[in-house]
């Protein structure tokens, strides 16, 4: 799936979910870890001393990676996170895992959640980890009409095929403001579109298949109403351990289900942990 896990840190003890997540994802996966801590406020002082913020993180991960008898590598780059991790990840698709940078309520009201930054940059697969739900007993994937979700599904499935947990296949059916027969037919059928040849009902049961082929016990929901409200009331109810849902980035159509706005939305509640990737047509 991947040769590296990429784990990000800037010292905030708001990143450290994302750390055990990683680790626990190394060991898994039996794929080595490289933890790159951010160091955004650089000074003089050097980064082995004690009042640095990274460093008594990284002595954390490590303790954590041995017990885990996780391969490691240890990596410091300077600069914001939203400008640093882009960088560090041009041209590069390994797996990324974050967590909340633990910005301060003022900056992100400027200047938006840090999130959604990366996620607008990155091409690389994102799992955002504002809390720890192991071990994976229920995932919640999310299926858009259009298919964006595709990529982020297939890279899901092989995470979970070690954890084996329970897979719900959802989609929701918003309200539909343009008339024409493929809208129809999806507004008419919502409560049985897996049943159904529209696109949507196409993605459901290849999503079945896919999961039923890796051995999963899956089943299908169709919420209708806002998208964002569905899947959060959805995800609330399910008591779900992992959210997976597509980016629709540099994808054209005339309506996008799951844009990077939804999945960004959805994610910075912090409610669960979400994986995200971009569309990637041909998987």
């Amino acid at each position: 799936m991947t040769t590296e896990i990429f784990i990000f840190t800037n010292g905030r003890p708001t990143t450290l979910p994302a750390i055990e997540y990683g680790t626990w994802l190394g060991a898994s996966l039996r794929t080595p870890v490289r933890l790159i801590g951010l160091d955004e406020d650089p000074s003089p002082s050097q980064i082995d001393e004690e009042t640095h913020p990274l460093e008594g993180i990284f002595a954390e991960a490590v303790e954590g990676f041995r017990q885990a008898g996780v391969a490691y590598t240890l990596e410091v780059q300077q600069g914001h996170a939203e400008d640093a991790i882009p960088a560090r990840l041009k041209g590069q698709e390994l797996l990324v895992v974050l967590g909340p940078l633990g910005r301060p309520p003022l900056k992100r009201l400027f200047s938006g959640r840090s999130f959604r930054h990366i996620m607008e940059s990155v091409s690389a697969p994102i799992l955002y980890v504002p809390h720890v739900r192991l071990p994976l007993k229920r995932i919640l994937v999310c299926l858009g009409g259009l298919g964006y979700e595709v990529t982020a599904e297939t890279l899901a499935m092989r995470i979970v095929a070690v954890a084996r947990p329970e897979v719900t296949l959802l989609t929701v059916v918003p309200p539909i403001d343009l008339d024409y027969p493929e809208a129809r037919h999806v507004r008419e059928n919502w409560q049985h579109l897996a049943d159904t040849d529209t696109l949507t009902g196409r993605n459901l049961r290849r999503g079945l298949e896919f999961a039923h082929q890796a051995g999963l016990k899956a089943l299908v929901k169709v919420r209708n109403g806002n998208v964002v409200e569905e899947i959060l009331e959805e995800a609330k109810e399910g008591n779900y351990d992992l959210l997976v849902m597509g980016s629709a980035f540099s994808a054209h159509a005339l309506r996008q289900l799951y844009t990077p706005n939804v999945t960004a939305e959805v994610a910075e509640t912090d409610l669960i942990p979400v994986l995200t990737a971009r569309y990637a047509g041909g998987v």
